[in-house]
């Protein structure tokens, strides 16, 4: 089963399954000498972590990250660094009555039809907690780019149903549980997500996302465009539909003229240095009204895993530059 490593220099590879004993990943390409340890990672894996609040998945996983290897005295060697989660929480019995079944809008029909077989157990390899280790190496991606540059990631859920405002607020994006860049908006957000989950039903979301302070000259024509990793790193993140930058789907709104004028960070595939904003369309979670816990919706936890791949996408470029 190939497919399981994002980067070209910079490179993460993920394994495990949601009810297996552990998930895990390496990361191959980190320079030495860069001061690393648990507490580097633990705090994004801790936004990400399932059990947090009521408007997402009842599953009590701490998400404890150990580093295996590629660390000595607290900087980076220069060789691979391993990481692993045991998983705690697993509740494997509540998929019991589903292991014959294919559940609408999930993958266990296309392992199946690929495989021949399939872990059914939350999804198995397909289940969105392989996404833990995205977080976990992009926080070593972050440390690398840290050394010469002042970027900054910033994701928000900025709209869930009809639910949206114009005015992003980063200040208090933490301080609720949906993670939207508005207060208000997001009280009337939760309240639509816990409907819907009472209504053993669930509701989809837009992410955007700020990239600011981006490194100059990241993206490799023709094919390793930046845009396009940022989009290949988007659409690999679990009910991803759809991806959208700068103006996105609204330029064909605009005449030529208009479009110019717009600033939109990336020219020819190349990042320029100025802002990047992006946006991601995620479906309503697939699993309703059956076994197991699920997120009503995937916005609030899905916020550090987008943020992730995008650390992920520039760290790899970022060291693709320092070789030409």
């Amino acid at each position: 089963m190939p497919g399981n490593t994002f980067g070209h220099l910079f490179r993460l590879t993920t394994w495990g399954e949601s009810h297996g004993k552990a998930i895990g990943g390496v990361i191959d390409g980190c320079p030495a000498g860069i001061p690393l340890s648990e507490k580097d990672i633990q705090p994004d894996l801790d936004r990400r972590r399932p059990g947090q609040s009521n408007v997402t998945t009842a599953r009590d996983e701490a998400d404890q990250v150990e580093i295996l290897s590629g660390v000595f005295e607290g900087k980076t060697t220069g060789t691979p660094i391993s990481l692993i989660i045991f998983n705690k929480d697993q509740r494997s019995q509540d998929y019991d009555k589903i292991k014959d079944t294919f559940r609408k809008g999930h993958a266990d029909e296309t392992y199946q039809l690929k495989y021949g077989h399939r872990d059914y157990r939350g999804g198995g390899r397909a289940s969105a907690r392989e996404t833990a280790m995205r977080v976990a190496g992009a926080a070593i991606a972050k440390k690398v780019i840290a050394q010469n540059s002042t970027t900054k990631i910033v994701a928000y859920t900025k709209q869930i149903g009809d639910l949206t405002y114009d005015k992003p607020n980063l200040d208090v994006i933490e301080q609720n549980s949906v993670r939207a860049a508005d207060l208000d908006i997001a009280g009337k957000m939760k309240t639509a997500i816990l409907a819907a989950k009472e209504a053993g039903d669930s509701l989809g979301a837009t992410i955007e996302a700020q990239i600011i302070d981006c490194p100059i000259g990241l993206g490799e024509p023709v094919f390793d465009k930046f845009k396009a990793d940022l989009a290949k790193a988007m659409l690999s993140i679990n009910a991803v539909m759809g991806f959208e930058y700068g103006p996105g789907f609204d330029v064909v709104n605009l005449k030529g003229s208009e479009n110019n004028e717009i600033e939109i960070g990336i020219y020819g595939g190349i990042t320029n240095g100025k802002p990047i904003t992006l946006r991601i369309a995620l479906k309503p979670t697939a699993s309703i009204k059956i076994e197991g816990r699920h997120d009503p919706c995937l916005a609030p936890r899905a916020v550090p895993v987008i943020e992730a791949m995008i650390w992920l996408t520039i760290a790899d470029h970022y060291l693709r530059n320092l070789c030409t």
